[in-house]
């Protein structure tokens, strides 16, 4: 199983790009403090794609605490001079951002998740292009 869950605050501002294809992609770092030693932290570059990236791009900032899940995922490329570069990071699944509500970069409230394969409703997808009124649905009518 590679499944990999962290707490940790973002070291810099993400990176937020497309690629040729036009898919979104959002990277960043996060800094996660040891657990027997407050005093060190591990620094670990994290990858967004999608509407996951979008969101992750818009809202966080430098400082934030994130909480996020994925798996590891290790690739290597040619560098410039040449050689071969390794690279280990986390592939992101969810980002919960789990600043207090009013910290700098974020509107969301005290938590938000995210997900990878999130995508926001806006009102015509919910009611259509003419609008539309909410109606409750009666207990009685659920089946189940």
């Amino acid at each position: 199983m590679n499944q990999a869950q962290l707490i940790g605050r973002l070291t810099r501002d993400p990176e937020y790009r497309q690629t040729p294809g036009g898919v979104s992609v959002c990277t960043f770092s996060i800094a996660v403090t040891r657990r027997f030693n407050r005093d060190e932290a591990d620094f670990l570059n994290i990858v967004t794609w999608r509407v996951l990236a979008d969101n992750c791009g818009k809202y966080l900032t430098k400082g934030q605490q994130v909480g996020v899940t994925g798996r590891i995922q290790s690739r290597s490329y040619d560098g410039n001079d040449g050689k071969k570069r390794y690279v280990t990071e986390i592939v992101a699944d969810t980002v919960d951002f789990l600043s207090p509500a009013g910290a700098k970069g974020t509107n969301m409230g005290d938590a938000a998740t995210l997900r990878d394969d999130d995508v926001p409703p806006d009102a015509d997808e919910l009611f259509g292009a003419g609008g539309g009124t909410f109606t409750p649905v009666d207990d009685d009518d659920l089946p189940f």
